[in-house]
Formats: C-alpha cells, structure tokens, sequence
C-alpha cells in the first residue's frame, strides 16, 4: 500500500455516537453534558453558538460555496476510549495510525504523544522525565476537569476570543479533543511533544483545541499533524490553536496539514508573546479543497519576536489561502515572515499577510518574504501583503517573488536520464528545503513524501 493509499483510506470502524448533521443549540448542551463540563465551559459554549447564529459566513476570502455546514456531523465519538499503550487502542484504529507511522515517530523521539480519530482521543502518554518536571501533556478534554482554574483563564479569553470571527464562534460551540501543555518556569523541554490528529467520519467536522503556555524562560517545541480519508461529500476542519509565551520563553510550533481534497480547512491560530519572548511557526499546507489559516503573533513584549516559515502546495481543484498576520506591540519588537507557495494543474494558491506596527513599538523592525513558484500556465499564485505603522521610528521590509521552473534546468535533468517528473519533484524538493530541515527527521520525511505526491499527481493530470 502506497502512502497515498494509507492517506485516502478509510478505517472500517462504526463509531458510538455519530451526532445528526446540523448544527443546533440542543446538540452544543449534548456534547457539553457528554464530557460533563463545568458551567463556565457549557455557558461559553452556548454564547459561542448565539453569536454564531447571527453572523453570515465570511465572503472575502475564496469561495465556500460547497460546504454546507448543515450536512456536517459535529461530534463523532469513536469505540474507544484515551490509552496509555498502543496496544490497547482498537486494531482497526491502531493499524491506521502505525500507517501514518505515529507509533514509530515515538519511538524515534517524541517526548509525548496525543493521538486523536475524530472528536475524541485514542492515545496520549507523556514521558516520565518530562511529567517529573512538571509538564503537563493532556487531553484538552481531561485538562478542562484537572485543572479547570487554568483552563478557565486562558481558554479563548484573551488570545482567540470567541467573538473573533464566524468560524471561531462555531469552534468554541462544537469544540472537541486537542492538546493541552503547560511547561513550568525555566523548564527546557528538549525533545518535542506532539500530536495526530485523524478525521474518519464522511461529512464529518474535527474541532480539536491546542492550548500552550510556556512559563517564564521555558522552552517547548510541539508538532502537529493531519489528516482525513477522501470522500466525494464536502468535510469541515475548523480547530484552534491558542499558545501563550511568557517572558524570555520560546515555543516552536510545526504543523503539517494535509486534509483530503474534500475537506474545507478553516482554522485559527495565534500566539501571545511577552518581554523577551520568541515564537516559531512552521507551517506546511499540502490538501484541503480550501485552507484559510493565517496564524498570528502578537508581539505586546519589549523585544519579542515572531519567525514563521510557511509552505502551501495548491494542485488540481485546490485554493490555498494562507498567510501570517502580526502586530508589533512592544519597543524592539522584530517579526520575520517567509511564505513559500506552489501552484500547479491549476491551484491557486494566495498569501495573505498583515503587519501591523503600532505607534508604541518603538524600534520596531519586520521583514517579509513572498515566494511564489508556478508550475504551468493553467495555475495562479496571488501576494496580497498588507504592512502598515503607527510608528515613524521602525523598520519595514517587503520582498515578493513569482516564477516558472527553469525549462532549461529541467530539460538538462530529463537529457542526464531523469524521468519529467522525478526531475520536477526535485527542484520543488530544493524550493520548499529550508523549511524542511527545521523540521524533525521523521516529520521532515513525511513532509517530503506529500510533496513527492503531490507533484506526481499533478503533473499526470497535467499529461
């Protein structure tokens, strides 16, 4: 079976409880009352749902015409329950994620991991090292019933509130599953943590939430991934990510998002970084029919900083609308941006960015990169950076570059034996390779494996 075939299968496996399709307040109390919720949690729930059913779907970005959120099942329980061990997990669960190769990616060096299959987690274990220093590693879930006074304060209060836009108020009504991690005052995790996320429901929704605060001086690096069998009826991903960067802390946060070219990829993610703090994002957005994930740094910290490396491939009948928005808050603040983006057999793929200096980030400085990399006629790649300051004293910058691959370049490949496509996929393999080598070996392979198999599709439908 080729990884592909791994990707686009489904799981035989009947869930014990599959909600109605639609979206109603009834349904936001059922799951509230099925994770038994405190108050608070079932309340902001249902304020999310209110606002949400005022609000009309956003218009601005690419179409969402063929998704229609009245044919999506919000909660989809699996026959399983949260495992220590693999083992335990049920086969037809297990032998689907051993495919994706979460197991050995934990063996080779994670220092936890969540497993999640559809609304619910199936797998979460934390190293006993790291738990003896005081990280947390939970189940969004069991976080909210452990530690409910930490939950109730950083939970979409201040970083995504839940007002923020349409798809954030659904989120914070349906929300189910994701990542809690909490790492105590000066605690360098070293080996990361990190989670899988599989959707296997046909119209099914996926809202996980991840949750991160890393204390003063403290340092993590999570990874994310993902992904969903392929059906012919539209999916929804819309999950959040809310991390919280204490003074002179750093958190990296790698995702590599490859939802089937069913499923409509509306998420949220944003950082806070304080004094002396420093956020990473590495994104790669490789399926999906249509992504709209701009991730955020707020930068309210003297002499913060914010560095994000992202990479969408949009082939055939996909539209990647991805980006990184900012705001230098601070004095000394600096914030670097470097998009890749591919497009072929007619993607489209679009960075869409915002820098904001604010008139009290004296000193400021930020730097923006677009590359943009067309594979044939029939494809667009669109720049549409917006950079404005408040403040007369700060440094802005803006590079933005779209081109073709080299004909010669790869005629020269084909005449030293090379197949078209091998010699295709190795000159995207050179454009999309600083952003893999920051990246785990193991997520660094599987990255690579995607692009691999993306590009050979492509180029065949391109024949």
């Amino acid at each position: 079976m080729s990884f592909q075939d791994v990707l686009d299968a489904k799981t035989a496996h009947a869930p014990r409880y599959s909600a109605p399709q639609g979206l109603t307040r009834e349904l936001v109390e059922e799951i509230s009352s099925t994770k038994n919720e405190h108050v608070w949690m079932r309340e902001k729930r249902l304020q999310a749902f209110a606002l949400f059913s005022e609000v009309n779907i956003p218009t601005w970005g690419p179409s969402l015409a063929g998704l229609d959120l009245e044919k999506i099942h919000y909660f989809v329980r699996p026959d399983a329950r949260e495992e220590l061990t693999w083992e335990k997990v049920p086969e037809e669960i297990r032998n689907t994620f051993e495919q994706l190769g979460i197991p050995e990616a934990e063996l080779a060096g994670l220092g936890g991991v969540g497993a999640q299959y559809d609304s619910e987690m199936i797998y979460h274990r934390l190293r006993e090292d790291l738990a003896a220093q005081g990280v947390i590693f939970e189940n969004m879930d069991v976080a909210v019933q452990k530690y409910p006074e930490l939950v109730q304060k950083y939970f979409m209060t201040q970083c995504v509130a839940i007002h923020d836009h349409p798809f954030a108020m659904l989120h914070a009504a349906v929300w189910s599953g994701g990542t809690f991690i909490y790492v105590p005052e000066g605690v360098k995790v070293e080996i990361p943590l990190s989670a899988y996320f599989r959707m296997n429901a046909a119209q099914g929704g996926q809202f996980e939430h991840t949750l991160i605060i890393a204390s003063k001086g403290s340092e993590i690096h999570y990874i994310e991934g993902c992904s969903a069998p392929k059906y012919d009826a539209a999916a929804l991903h819309a999950g959040c990510v809310e991390i919280f960067v204490e003074e002179g802390a750093k958190v990296q946060y790698s995702s590599i998002e490859n939802w089937s070219k069913n499923t409509y990829n509306l998420n949220t993610k944003r950082a806070i970084v304080d004094v002396d703090g420093e956020i990473v994002w590495l994104n790669g957005n490789m399926g999906s029919s249509v992504t709209m994930l701009y991730p955020m740094s707020i930068l309210r910290g003297a002499r913060s900083k914010s560095r994000y490396e992202g990479f969408s491939f949009a082939g055939p009948g996909q539209v990647q609308d991805t980006g990184h928005k900012v705001a230098l808050v601070g004095v000394d603040t600096s914030a670097v941006v470097h998009a890749k983006s591919i497009a072929i057999a007619g993607g489209v793929s679009t960075y869409r960015g915002l820098v904001k200096i604010t008139k009290s980030a004296k000193n400021a400085s930020a730097h923006v990169v677009c590359d943009g990399l067309m594979l044939d006629a029939g494809s667009r790649t669109n720049a549409i950076p917006v950079i404005t300051s408040e403040q007369p004293h700060a440094e802005m910058m803006h590079e933005a570059k779209v081109g073709k691959v080299d004909d010669r370049a790869l005629a020269y490949l084909v005449a030293r034996g090379m197949r078209a496509d091998d010699a295709l996929h190795t000159m995207v393999s050179g454009f999309v390779d600083p952003l893999v080598k920051q990246l785990p070996l193991e997520y660094a392979v599987e990255l690579m494996k995607l692009v691999e198999l993306e590009v050979r599709r492509a180029s065949a439908k391109n024949v």
